[in-house]
């Protein structure tokens, strides 16, 4: 793994000459820096800066000193005392200006702009807030890299320089305003200097350029960009925006403070030294670890607080340390240097709510680095705050778990769901994940490992004396598992109680996938005989558990021991009795309950007068104690023990399970010619567009080779001509079934190529999983006893009276295709698995056997626990459900279908609130290239954004297919089918048709990206809106820090208006109550006044609305 640039900003004039440079070079290593940068070194016009350089061969008279070397000697044996510290020195490149007296415009005029006037022109600033406010810098002359004529002289001038330093071991160049610059001059550069050593690294100075700018920079091979990151304030989004546009043109170096930039102990106040110390603490540890590379300038480890200036800092400007952060700094840089997801550009996005007081970011390693980071920032210098590791665990996507704390300098803490992580004002922690880990230790009570004997013995030996009952949750008698995702606590109910008066207490067993040990969590007494216990679920696979409950002797004797005590009696025997317990106990007991339990023994054999044994009182202080309490709850000895007598299991999903927004298209289509069929690598072409709209699935129609026999033509024709593409659910010909590639898409490599392109756009491949053959599949004649036969000979083809498809053959289940078929379907999933796809989209799964679905899904995910299949089923309500309880992650709906308010209200309460949340997650399609619902073919844009609305907010998964965004909703007619259907031919999509709404599907799905309410499932709630066209509702994470409401116009065709209920109650407000509030589709905040508001929808301008409540207390904050 390269590691990314850890880079210190020896500012040459506060230092002096090249030789007092090398004496920081041993205090720069120790720092674990492995860059020493330097701003320019040459020789300076008449206004002595720095940045006006004069002679780019000779260097500045400070750093020549008194040295009788040439300068580049000096320049030679300073590289080279720096690589003796494994340092790499990194030069200012200055390209775009010189002074206006350099050596070069005496030489070569011709290659400076001018003025209308003929005079050297000045570069200058305009200032975007003030345009009148123009900022010209008169010691500059600006090179003319529009001259054609002038650009390649300069090209050949300063590729000459860069090989020049080069050889003199320097190893990298920060390029000034690179953006000033075109791309292929860059280019050029960089290719000098990789003629002379490949291993030269180009930085990209982009401060305070346009988006546009950077993007122009995209081809000219830079390694690194520089950032904005210092001057964020931890709230707004663009500093994430910019990362994640950014990282596709190169990684990027963060920086607490720059030679620009004003001191941060400046900014501070440096009296208070501890105060000082965490601010410069927290944002270098801050800009270690937002990007790959980080830069420090000189005197940042000791809080300096005077500004360098390029032209009057001298040496006689170095302070006396304020603070000395320089072993954090040092351990910061090799924490980040172990740190693989710190190394490379991958994903990185906020994982809490945008006004929950702890910013939480999650980074993510890309390509061939597996790696996962999350940072909890408190940028509050008054308050310490909390949060619950589970949500943000749930929103990294749920493929890591043994998160640790790696934050440098700080005692560790837990990352566990449930138990919430404490911010000190401005502190940072990282916690570090590790897709592998598997916990071998429980982090609860009493997980000790029992072997299969000891189980066998202890469950002969239990009386189920305990009665427990009424457990939840538990699906159909635990015969399926419930379904939960990565970062939830698994909370579970029983009725728990025994005969007679004796005290009893009971736990959570349960067994993660992968281990052969269980752990225990404890039950608590609720109400009423009511236990509750919770289980931390961080892990991606299959739990386990069931409910333990025992007699508790010790228990007993406690609560017997002070009515007794209180009551006057002589307890001298009680004492004895209580002593033999723990007696008991300690002899199985280990780890900190044994050593509580072994003290208390010894104070009560030695802990009185003279080293006897204890007197009554102190006897009973110490049994009475609450840490022999607690012990002796985990530890001590469990009489009666009963179990319940089942097992039940709950297959915990990674997020993308819970919250995805899919894209469907047809790979053979995105050639964008009708004439020519689509490739992978016309597919990989298309990843920017579908990632620029925000979504995270993109999901392929069958890729196999397509059958001859009986093709389908345009629009499902049964005459098809030579040319006609046929549909993809044809599956199979001479070339291969299931397992194959269509030819014309491309190699399996190109396939491979595609996964790895898809990933690098935080994009995730889904295909589709159809069991149907074409009359041409391979199987028919390798397998006949798989297929269903006439009493002619014929083969069956699929029908469904009175349809009949001729393209398609069914297989059949049982008789002689029984094992073979079932082990040839999982072995087919199980093939495309290790090709790299986890996610399944299976067609029709509804006309096959349920045991066979139920068998296969484990089979994958006991292999595979990251698998996800969506059920494409639309049937029947008790399959539908059944299918879930049987395995499948989702479901598609009868969302397509639900138009009315009523029926989409009673509908979504269902999936919600009722029994099938706890095992089905309803995927939300608007449209699919089988269904082109009646609204969509009349409704026009109005309708498309209104349908996108409700299906990307009432559920947390949805999906579109392609076209949507472009309004396409031309029908068969009379039908729900799409005329000139892609199932039958290949499209040649206008992806900027006009009045497309891929503008608002993007700001869609960035709502849905930056606001964790609306990444549940379960947490919709229904409105008053006092109008039968107005949907309205609302999502709020547990801990209320953030609260959507939504309200939809169901009318396409006409504007509505609406008194709503703003739901102040859930946030523990009274009705007069006010609360500031967020538009997220325009970004205007306004505050509503009162539990009555009203609001109007116009289709024609936005159908929809979209509002953040901004918690009460928040406000101020942000």
């Amino acid at each position: 793994m390269t590691l990314g640039p850890r880079i210190y900003n020896l500012f040459p004039l506060l230092v002096g000459s090249v030789h007092d440079w090398s004496g920081h070079l041993a205090r720069i290593a120790g720092m674990q820096f492995d860059w020493v940068f330097l701003n320019p070194i040459h020789y300076p016009g008449f206004s002595g800066s720095l940045y006006a350089v004069k002679d780019p061969y000779r260097l500045h008279d400070m750093f020549q000193g008194g040295a009788t070397e040439s300068a580049d000697d000096l320049i030679r044996g300073f590289c080279r005392d720096a690589a003796d510290k494994n340092l790499r020195v990194m030069l200012d490149l200055v390209v775009n200006h010189t002074a206006k007296d350099a050596v070069l415009a005496e030489q070569h005029p011709e290659w400076y702009r001018r003025e209308a006037d003929g005079s050297l022109y000045s570069p200058r600033a305009v200032d975007p807030v003030d345009t009148s406010n123009v900022t010209i810098w008169g010691d500059l002359a600006e090179l003319d890299y529009e001259n054609p004529e002038a650009r390649q002289a300069l090209v050949d001038y300063w590729a000459n320089y860069v090989r020049h330093y080069v050889g003199l071991g320097v190893k990298g160049f920060r390029c000034d305003a690179a953006y000033q610059v075109p791309a292929p001059v860059w280019r050029s550069l960089i290719d000098a200097a990789h003629e002379v050593d490949d291993e030269v690294e180009f930085y990209a100075e982009t401060l305070g350029c346009t988006v546009e700018q950077v993007d122009a920079l995209g081809d000219a091979g830079f390694d690194y960009l520089f950032n904005s990151s210092k001057w964020w304030d931890f709230q707004a989004p663009w500093l994430l925006d910019q990362y994640n546009q950014f990282r596709h043109i190169a990684p990027s170096v963060a920086f607490p403070e720059s030679h620009d930039t004003d001191r941060m102990a400046a900014d501070v106040g440096s009296q208070d030294s501890e105060r000082l110390a965490a601010h410069l603490k927290m944002r270098y540890l801050f800009s270690a670890c937002f990007s790959t590379g980080v830069m420090m300038p000189i005197g940042y480890e000791y809080g300096f607080t005077r500004k360098v200036d390029v032209v009057k800092t001298t040496p006689q400007d170095w302070e006396e340390p304020k603070v000395d952060i320089s072993q954090f700094v040092a351990d910061v840089n090799s924490m980040r240097a172990a740190t693989p997801a710190f190394n490379v550009e991958g994903p990185q996005f906020r994982i809490t709510a945008p006004h929950n007081p702890v910013v939480g970011l999650c980074r993510k390693g890309a390509g061939d680095v597996e790696d996962c980071v999350i940072i909890l920032i408190n940028p509050d210098e008054n308050r310490s705050h909390k949060i619950d590791p589970g949500p943000l665990l749930a929103e990294t996507g749920g493929q890591y778990d043994g998160f640790r704390d790696v934050t440098p300098q700080c005692s560790p803490q837990l990352f566990r769901p449930g138990e919430p992580i404490t911010l000190a004002p401005l502190e940072l922690r990282v916690f570090r994940g590790d897709p592998e880990a598997r916990t071998r230790v429980s982090n609860g009570v009493n997980s000790v490992e029992r072997t299969e004997a000891s189980a066998k013995l202890l469950e002969t030996l239990a009386e189920d004396r305990i009665a427990i009952e009424a457990v939840f949750p538990e699906l159909d008698g635990g015969r399926f598992a419930i379904k939960r995702e990565v970062g939830d606590v698994l909370q579970v109910w029983a009725d728990v109680f025994t005969d007679g008066h004796e005290k009893i207490n009971a736990c959570l067993r349960y067994r993660i996938q992968g281990e052969d040990f269980w752990r225990e969590e404890p039950l608590t007494f609720f109400d009423n005989d009511r236990w509750t216990g919770t289980i931390p679920l961080t892990q991606n696979g299959r739990y386990w558990y069931t409910i333990e409950a025992w007699r508790d002797l010790f228990e007993t004797w406690r609560s017997d021991f002070i009515k007794k005590r209180d009551a006057g009696q002589v307890m001298t025997l009680e004492l004895i009795e209580g002593r033999e317990l723990v007696e008991r106990a300690t002899a199985k007991a280990t780890g900190a309950d044994k050593e509580v339990m072994d003290r208390t023994l010894n104070r009560l054999a030695h802990g009185g007068a003279d080293g006897g044994p204890a007197d009554d009182d102190l006897a009973t202080t110490l049994m009475l104690s609450d840490d022999l309490h607690i012990a002796m709850r985990r530890s001590g000895e469990r009489t009666n023990r009963s179990r319940y007598k089942t097992v039940l299991e709950c297959f915990v999903d990674r997020t993308a399970a819970r919250y995805a927004a899919w894209y469907e298209l047809f790979p053979r289509s995105m050639s964008d010619d009708p004439n020519r069929h689509g490739t992978f690598d016309d597919v990989i072409a298309k990843l920017p567009y579908v990632r620029d709209m925000g979504f995270d699935v993109l999901y392929f129609p069958p890729i196999h080779p397509i059958g001859r026999t009986f093709r389908k033509g345009k629009n499902n024709t049964l005459d098809a001509g030579e040319d006609d593409v046929g549909s993809p659910y044809a599956i199979g010909s001479p070339e291969g079934g299931h397992d194959a590639l269509h030819r014309e898409l491309g190699s399996f490599e190109d396939f491979e190529r595609l996964i790895q392109a898809a990933r690098q756009h935080d994009l995730e491949i889904a295909i589709d999983f159809a069991i149907q053959c074409s009359p041409d599949h391979p199987w028919i004649k390798e397998h006949p006893d798989w297929f269903d036969w006439r009493p002619d000979g014929t083969i069956k083809y699929a029908e469904n009276p009175p349809k009949k498809y001729q393209d398609i053959v069914n297989v059949h289940f049982y008789r002689g295709a029984l094992p073979g078929i079932w082990y040839a379907f999982r072995d087919i999933v199980l093939f495309w698995a290790e090709k790299g796809v986890r996610i399944f989209r299976v067609d029709n799964p509804h006309t096959k056997p349920l045991p066979f679905w139920e068998w296969m899904i484990r089979e994958v995910q006991d292999r595979y626990p990251d698998s996800l299949f969506l059920a494409e089923a639309f049937t029947k309500p008790k399959m539908m459900k059944r299918l879930a309880k049987v395995g499948f992650t989702q479901s598609y709906s009868y969302f397509t279908w639900r138009d009315l308010k009523p029926e989409i209200t009673d509908y979504l309460v269902e999936l919600t609130s009722l029994e099938p949340k706890q095992y089905m997650r309803a995927n939300f399609f608007a449209n699919t290239p089988d269904i082109n619902p009646p609204i969509l073919q009349t409704g026009g844009p109005p309708a498309f954004k209104m349908r996108a609305v409700l299906a990307a907010t009432l559920s947390s998964v949805y999906g579109l297919y392609s076209g949507y965004e472009l309004c396409e909703g031309a029908p068969v007619p009379g039908k729900e089918e799409y005329l000139n259907s892609e199932k039958y031919e290949i499209k040649a999509w206008d992806w900027d048709r006009p009045n497309n709404i891929r503008a608002y599907l993007t700001r869609l799905n960035k709502i849905r990206k930056e606001n964790p309410a609306l990444h549940e499932y379960e947490n919709l709630r229904f409105y008053n809106a006092f109008d039968d066209n107005i949907l309205y509702y609302g999502k709020m994470t547990p801990t209320k820090d953030n609260f959507i409401l939504v309200a939809a116009n169901l009318d396409p065709h006409a504007a509505h208006g609406a008194t709503i209920e703003v739901p102040l109650w859930e946030l523990g407000l009274p009705d007069s109550a006010h609360v500031e509030v967020e538009d997220l589709f325009t970004g205007g905040r306004f505050f509503w006044y009162g539990k009555f508001q009203q609001i109007h929808l116009d289709p024609f301008q936005n159908p929809c609305g979209i509002w953040r409540i901004i918690p009460p207390g928040m406000a101020e904050r942000s």
